[in-house]
């Protein structure tokens, strides 16, 4: 149940004057002098009033202060003070000041019931370190709680807060955000329709549409935190990054941004692109870290398990990778499978050269192994062994090859038709093999070649796959949305063999 307040009277503590006077029949007492009123707890000062008793309401001139309580004092030039509604309307070079803030402002309607004071026509808090400058605004004193509504701006040292709509609260020092609103530093800008900024410790959660732009670097998610004096920052939820100085662009639904130990890290359904205006690269990781130099540059991109990427003319699958932007050079480690044109490339690690972004050499370190489908009869395979090999592209295409070291191949000869002339089988110390037309056009032979062309009725079977052949097309990405399929490879079947329980 609610009670209604009991009024009391308006109390005359001193004046050096008075002038008696009527108005409409009621009686109207005028002090001047050092004019002191006591209403309810509260102490009224000014050089002069007008009192109705009748109405238990006064106007107050010149040098007008209210000592509302120990920690809250309100001054202006004119005041009009309502003791049965409790509410105070001051203006010209209004004050209100606190413990904690200064308020500012030509017209303040305070409401001593409620404890709530309220401009309409423009107005400025000064908390420590921060003005707050608004268009309207309602401080709740008893709370310590501001809130302020159209053309709101907010100043400290770190940072230049704008908002349509905010609540700070003068004791912590945070702004709640609940509107469009951009926080602008040094090189940070964020912004956010919703969430908090700590003033004291520069930290802040943003939700609704927020975003974080460093330099050239723009981050975006469902939800931003971020400290600026650590520069850490974490991202949920539809996260998108863009640097615009590599023009690649990470995605995920997690991001753990260290502007100042130089990375950010993704994981979560995790994908980069590479742009590029013809064709861009999308990869697919576990997990994905892009590394900067402390010009905030980013210098490395590197992917960890189950990594996959795909290119229209390019696509290729590895456990791990790391792209270098300062010589745009692609390392793939862990059984690194590669795909250009008609061709499959493997070996224990491949490095590729590229020129923006087009491949101009690639380097097949042990283990080398190139397989490509004859494409006069899809059950063939045309296959390149050796220890180590480099590749040369022009126009994206394999042109030419040089095997380094136990060099093999296997392939179709073929007339221009197309009719198979026989199957050449090769056996060199190193080899130098050209392409065109994506098939095997000559072969040069150095070091004790050993070649022979056998009809195909002649060859033998067995051997019409080198050894550790492994035609991998059923893993390689078809699309862009291939590169978040991954194929795991069967695990060896293993015959005749008992598990001893004791050892487990």
């Amino acid at each position: 149940m609610l009670f209604a307040q009991k009024k009391t009277k308006i109390q005359l503590d001193r004046a050096d004057n008075l002038i008696g006077s009527k108005a409409k029949g009621a009686d109207l007492n005028t002090f001047v002098g050092n004019v002191i009123f006591k209403h309810e707890g509260a102490t009224l000062f000014c050089d002069s009033a007008i009192f109705n008793n009748m109405a238990n309401n006064l106007d107050a001139f010149g040098k007008v202060q209210v000592l509302v309580n120990d920690t809250l004092s309100l001054f202006g030039d004119v005041l009009n003070y309502d003791g049965n509604t409790r509410i105070a309307i001051v203006t010209g070079n209004v004050k209100l000041v606190d413990n904690r803030a200064t308020l500012t402002t030509d017209r303040l309607i305070y409401d001593r019931t409620t404890k709530i004071a309220f401009y309409t026509t423009g107005g400025r808090i000064v908390n420590n370190d921060n003005n707050l400058v608004s268009r309207n605004g309602y401080y709740h004193t008893d709370i310590n709680e501001f809130f302020f509504k159209d053309s709101v701006v907010l100043v400290n040292p770190d940072y230049v807060l704008h908002s349509d709509t905010l609540r700070y609260n003068t004791a912590s020092e945070i702004a709640f955000i609940s509107g469009p609103t951009t926080i602008k530093g040094n090189d940070e800008f964020l912004y956010a329709e919703s969430g908090w900024y700590d003033t004291q410790s520069s930290k802040s959660e943003l939700w609704k549409h927020p975003s974080l732009t460093y330099k050239e670097q723009f981050l975006s998610g469902d939800s931003i935190y971020y400290d600026k004096e650590s520069g850490v920052g974490k991202v949920f939820r539809n996260v998108f990054m863009k640097d615009s100085i590599q023009n690649i662009i990470l995605k995920s639904e997690f991001a753990d941004y260290r502007r100042k130990d130089g990375y950010a890290y993704i994981t979560d359904k995790a994908m980069a692109i590479l742009i590029d205006e013809a064709d861009s690269l999308f990869l697919h990781a576990d997990s994905l870290k892009m590394t900067f130099d402390t010009l905030q540059n980013p210098t490395y991109l590197k992917s960890f398990y189950h990594t996959k990427f795909f290119k229209p003319d390019l696509q290729g699958k590895c456990d791990s990778l790391a792209y270098n932007f300062s010589d745009s050079t692609i390392s793939m480690l862990g059984r690194p499978a590669l795909w250009t044109q008609a061709n499959q490339l493997t070996a224990n690690k491949i490095i590729m050269y590229n020129s923006g972004q087009h491949i101009d050499s690639l380097w097949l370190n042990t283990a080398a192994f190139i397989i490509s489908i004859d494409k006069y009869d899809l059950t063939k395979y045309n296959q390149i062994k050796g220890k180590n090999m480099r590749g040369y592209f022009k126009d994206n295409e394999l042109y030419r090859i040089n095997v380094d070291g136990n060099s093999e191949t296997v392939y179709f000869v073929r007339q221009e038709d197309g009719s198979l002339i026989g199957i050449n089988k090769a056996v060199s110390s190193s080899m130098k093999i050209l392409i065109k037309n994506r098939a095997i056009s000559d072969i040069f032979y150095f070091q004790q070649p050993d070649a022979t062309l056998y009809p195909e009725k002649e060859y033998p079977k067995e051997e019409l796959k080198l050894k550790d052949f492994k035609w991998l097309g059923k893993e390689r990405p078809k699309s862009k949305s291939d590169i978040f399929i991954w194929e795991e490879e069967p695990a060896p079947v293993l015959e005749n063999t008992q598990i001893d329980s004791s050892t487990h």
